[in-house]
């Protein structure tokens, strides 16, 4: 590979940016976000370094999930716009340099959906095996319910039609059957008609759900459920050669390991599935790291992470739209999270994860905020962001579950943070008050310090990206060092390579580092900081780490020609 297969691979390397445009900006004064207000702040995003948009769901919506409860996957939602304005936000971004993709949600429809209209008023309908149903009483399905505050089973009395239909999510969410290839090729279709639109590609939701059922039908032309995922990748590839799928899947590594198409182990891709997968069980130990202010969690999950395809990629998050979900921690662990970072029931939701946001749960210190931003864009993988992350927004518990980090997005200290000339209570939400209100945390005050979050976080995207080997190592070296809460890694990839430093702990130190592959000639110069450092003869050197102190160390070689 050469630096310019960068190119080719993009994920591999991408900044990509999260964000619902119904809380992003309100251009026409209705309260809602929409299109046009998005791409009023396209630059923005341009100028924080994104080169991946992610678009949380924006097709027609009955809304009783913030849209993931969808009524029509060939639309968008009149409160934010019209196909044409979904087509110049595209044209728009791409103009910036970035791409977009969207949530592809095919686990289930809303209720609402003229598919599911259609399969409930009849057993003969078209659409009723597009749907799971069964004519017996189900037994007791508490314990496979995703939201135990809000259902006690996942299958559902219809009284039309004298039976029970499955959603693994809300009532008002029934599963697709994805073991009936019509429905397979109806999601083919629509994959078609957005990349045909433009779309790069999907953010696909809930994948082992929407899996779980291909293959299980009669004369099916399918052997085994990964064959779907498979097909869908090829399908899309054909459509337009550098789109992507980057999947929700929440599970064990070994498990994940299969969602890359690596079925035997090896590292190959025997069968292309999915592009990028979120690293949960990353996130989660980083998390308990923290909690700990003990670096071992994230240095042993890194080192048990499984070797994946070449062209596939980790994407690596602080936080996401959802509950901070904590499940693959013991009940100990996640106590402790909760402990430190979530003590008030008010905090938790689903008895699994926080409703948070990083900068109140660290008590607004920005030293170990920058810190763990600083450890993000470090870690080997592709960075995801969350909308307001890269200034520092914190949480509404006032509102409902989740809607408590899905606030608008704080433009100015003005009215509504900037998001809307609206009345408060035409709001999507409501804006996020207190310390971390508009009044205090904002884009426009941080756009003209120079010493600002937003601009930490620019400069972090940057120099990520100037820095392939983060993207690229194909596995992380964690170095030996004395002090329980560093970190310190190092990533390589051809003749780049870089040690990361970050501190967990509140306390100075001094860190002895020894890269037997260098020598004296070679020195480290600091990415972040005009310092650099002289190694020995021997490859040694020893490096001052304030309290949540980070250093992105570039091991520079006599004669290298990389730009410094």
């Amino acid at each position: 590979m050469r630096i310019r297969d960068t190119g080719d691979l993009w994920w591999k390397s991408a900044v990509v940016y999260c964000l619902d445009v119904e809380t992003y900006m309100d251009w026409d004064g209705d309260g809602i976000g929409d299109l046009p207000g998005l791409v009023q702040r396209i630059d923005h995003l341009a100028e924080l370094g994104v080169t991946c948009l992610w678009l949380m769901p924006f097709y027609p919506t009955a809304d009783l999930d913030d849209g993931y409860d969808i009524t029509d996957y060939y639309g968008v939602d009149p409160r934010l716009g019209d196909s044409g304005d979904l087509v110049e936000l595209i044209r728009t971004a791409h103009d910036r340099g970035i791409r977009v993709i969207a949530d592809l949600v095919v686990n289930h429809t809303s209720d609402r959906h003229p598919w599911f209209r259609s399969a409930r008023r009849s057993r003969t309908s078209r659409y009723r095996d597009w749907y799971v149903w069964r004519d017996d009483a189900p037994p007791d399905t508490s314990e496979e319910v995703i939201f135990p505050d809000k259902e006690n089973g996942i299958w559902t009395y219809d009284e039309p039609t004298d039976a029970w239909y499955r959603h693994r999510f809300y009532k008002h969410q029934p599963d697709l059957n994805t073991a009936n290839p019509e429905v397979r090729d109806a999601i083919a279709k629509l994959v078609g008609y957005w990349a045909q639109l433009g779309l790069d590609g999907f953010r696909v939701d809930a994948v082992p759900f929407f899996l779980a059922d291909a293959a299980n039908g009669e004369n099916d032309d399918i052997e085994r459920p990964h064959q779907f995922l498979q097909q869908l990748r090829a399908f899309l590839s054909r459509r337009t050669g550098d789109s992507i799928l980057m999947g929700e899947v929440n599970l064990p590594y070994d498990e994940q390991r299969l969602f890359f198409g690596d079925h035997d182990a090896d590292g190959d891709h025997e069968g292309a599935e999915l592009n990028l997968q979120f690293d949960f069980v990353l996130m989660q130990q980083m998390y308990l790291a923290l909690a700990r202010q003990d670096a071992g969690p994230l240095a042993d999950t890194l080192l048990a992470r499984p070797d994946i395809p070449s062209d596939a990629q980790w994407a690596t998050f602080v936080r996401n739209h959802d509950e901070l979900t904590l499940d693959k921690l013991s009940d100990d662990e996640r106590q402790e999270v909760f402990d430190a970072f979530g003590p008030d029931p008010d905090m938790q939701l689903f008895d699994r994860g926080l409703r948070r946001r990083l900068p109140p749960m660290l008590d607004g210190d920005p030293r170990r905020v920058r810190m763990v931003y600083s450890l993000l864009f470090s870690l080997p993988g592709t960075p995801v962001l969350f909308y307001g992350e890269e200034i520092g927004m914190g949480e509404n518990l006032a509102a409902e579950g989740r809607l408590a980090v899905r606030t608008p997005m704080q433009w100015t200290s003005g009215k509504n943070g900037g998001f809307s000339d609206a009345a408060p209570s035409r709001l999507a939400g409501p804006v996020t008050e207190g310390a971390f209100g508009p009044a205090h945390v904002n884009v426009s005050d941080q756009r003209r310090d120079p010493d600002s979050l937003l601009n930490f976080v620019q400069k972090l995207a940057r120099r990520y990206r100037e820095c392939p080997e983060l993207g690229w190592t194909s596995r992380v070296e964690i170095l030996e060092q004395p002090h329980a809460g560093v970190l310190a890694h190092r990533s390589t990839w051809q003749d780049a390579s870089m040690v990361a430093l970050h501190n967990l702990g509140p306390e100075a130190v001094r860190v002895p580092l020894h890269l037997p592959d260098t020598g004296e000639d070679c020195r480290l110069l600091d990415l972040l900081e005009d310092d650099e450092h002289a190694l020995s003869s021997a490859g040694k050197v020893e490096i001052e780490l304030p309290g949540y102190g980070y250093r992105w160390l570039r091991v520079v070689h006599p004669g290298s020609r990389r730009l410094l």
